[in-house]
């Protein structure tokens, strides 16, 4: 797996924009949620203060510490929200806590082996009918003899980890937004836990 740590330590961090998702913050400006929302693998923030500043009271939690300290030094009025922490092993009074989970990029920075215990580990948080907005990377741009991360999962993929009897469909669109580069290359999905 690689070491998040260290990417962020030595300023390796592609996948910070230094904006929020294109797709993301067009969906949460069209559907205005409301409620309780985790952000895994948070970063240095963007989307999730882009999610408090639209009302919704979300906390990012991502596993370096120094991702997160610039996350709060990035946006200080908003330091308690974030949190160090592993996906995997979240505080039992986290379970059933949250009505959505935000994710842009955190499934797809994860060896493809570790998908089912993400889709565990999303699926033990949010409330039941409670939704995961996804920016799924579907077909990153990679370099010759590169396999990632980003690792892309084929929408066929998404389909059979997030399937009934725990999850249904609400909405599926490839964006035609997106951070230079990622038009075409991403798939927005929502979907309902049953």
């Amino acid at each position: 797996m690689t070491d998040w740590e260290k990417c962020y330590v030595e300023g390796h961090m592609p996948w910070n924009k230094g904006a929020p998702s294109p797709p993301m913050l067009e969906w949460v400006h069209h559907h205005q949620p409301q409620g309780r929302a985790l952000m895994p693998g948070c970063g240095v923030g963007h989307d999730l203060a882009m999610l408090v500043t639209q009302g919704v009271d979300a906390t990012g939690l991502d596993l370096s510490p120094t991702g997160i300290e610039m996350a709060k030094t990035t946006y200080p009025a908003l330091s308690e929200r974030f949190v160090v922490g592993d996906l995997f092993a979240m505080p039992a009074d986290w379970l059933g806590h949250y009505d959505f989970v935000f994710e842009h990029t955190c499934l797809c920075a994860l060896p493809p082996d570790l998908r089912a215990d993400y889709e565990k580990a999303v699926n033990s948080v949010l409330k039941r009918g409670g939704l995961l907005v996804g920016i799924w990377f579907i077909n990153p741009e990679m370099d010759p003899g590169e396999s990632g991360p980003p690792f892309g999962i084929p929408t066929s993929e998404l389909d059979t980890l997030f399937s009934a009897p725990r999850w249904e469909v609400v909405e599926d669109v490839v964006p035609e937004v997106g951070h230079g580069g990622r038009v075409g290359r991403e798939r927005l999905r929502v979907l309902r836990k049953l």
